[in-house]
């Protein structure tokens, strides 16, 4: 696997953002998912709680446990969260499975009641994280890696973070916020020359944003 300028070329001449490290897993989820605009109600919520998870710690680890996130958190259900009680919570503390940490799981919890009255008002979450996607000119430059390893937040990102924190949201720092519109295709910051970047391009340009 070669490497230059923030991109990795594997065997086949498959050309890649290098931050995958060559993980298999870490490939499966750049090619296949990261940047790739997304509406679902359960995957976006999902990605918020999980960007939320990860603070101080790396995707990677939350990716190889997010299996067991979703089986622990009901398929990241906001509806059926929002019900956790006390006892789910301390059941959910014993869970070797994810990240046992007290203040993000009770944060899941709020954030999931905190969800249920944001699609009310919305219509969907879709609808309102969609609102925030930054026009084309609002977007800063990113064309290489090391810019986009520096960027971390956004005005966009920062945006969203202050209205999420002003609802009731919690861990929705506007680095985590950034992390979440990268995933769920809001925005697209594969590099060019990633093979990915123009894949993602037509698939933001087909995807019927949420009204």
């Amino acid at each position: 696997m070669e490497a230059k300028d923030g991109l990795t070329t594997d065997r086949v001449g498959k050309v890649r953002c290098c931050w995958h490290g060559g993980h298999a897993d870490y490939v499966t989820y750049h090619d296949d998912e990261w940047g790739m605009p997304v509406d679902d109600e359960f995957r976006l919520f999902e990605k918020i709680c999980l960007e939320g998870f990860q603070a101080g710690l790396s995707w990677l680890t939350i990716l190889r446990k997010r299996e067991n996130f979703r089986e622990a958190f009901e398929g990241f259900d906001y509806e059926v969260v929002a019900k956790f009680n006390s006892r789910r919570v301390e059941k959910l503390l014993k869970n070797a499975g994810i990240i046992r940490h007290r203040g993000k799981i009770e944060a899941t919890i709020n954030n999931a009641k905190r969800a249920i009255e944001l699609a009310e008002e919305c219509g969907s979450l879709g609808a309102y994280f969609w609102a925030h996607e930054p026009k084309k000119e609002e977007r800063p430059a990113v064309c290489d890696y090391e810019t986009l390893r520096q960027l971390g937040k956004t005005p966009a990102s920062e945006a969203l973070s202050k209205d999420l924190r002003k609802l009731g949201w919690k861990f929705v720092g506007p680095t985590t916020v950034y992390a979440f519109m990268q995933a769920m295709g809001i925005v697209n910051d594969h590099l060019e020359g990633c093979d990915s970047h123009a894949r993602v391009e037509r698939a933001r340009k087909r995807f019927r944003r949420p009204a």
